[in-house]
């Protein structure tokens, strides 16, 4: 069964959905790929501009946070005559199920994307039930 894939374009976070801002400056929703291996659950995170340092991923209970912060650079003598894409920090939340076993998250971080690795606790595995003959 073949799944379809969808594209769609950056969102920005409205004001309600990410609380009080401490900062003045566009907070992006980035763009997310979910797919499911046997063993995981991987997220795949676009955020461009984010360096690995600036990348903070927070787990409490079930709420999964990741935020990028991106600092601007300002090029003395140039302006800019195309952008390719907004500048701005980046936030989005997730409500992990009860299938992921939190205390074996992995996260990497390069070229601008975020990668975590989730694995599936041991109940929400894939196993196989030998059939016996009556």
């Amino acid at each position: 069964m073949a799944q379809e894939m969808t594209t769609t374009a950056k969102r920005e976070v409205t004001p309600t959905e990410q609380g009080e801002v401490t900062r003045s400056a566009v907070v992006y929703r980035p763009d997310t790929d979910i797919y499911e291996t046997e063993d995981h659950v991987v997220l795949v995170a676009d955020m461009p501009g984010v360096a690995p340092a600036d990348v903070d991923v927070n787990l409490e209970r079930r709420v999964l946070t990741i935020r990028g912060h991106v600092h601007r650079q300002a090029h003395d003598g140039y302006r800019r005559v195309h952008a390719e894409y907004g500048e701005g920090d980046y936030e989005r939340v997730f409500t992990l199920s009860e299938e992921i076993d939190r205390d074996r998250i992995e996260a990497s971080h390069k070229n601008g994307v975020l990668t975590l690795k989730m694995p599936k606790a041991e109940s929400a595995k894939t196993r196989k039930i030998t059939v016996k003959a009556a």
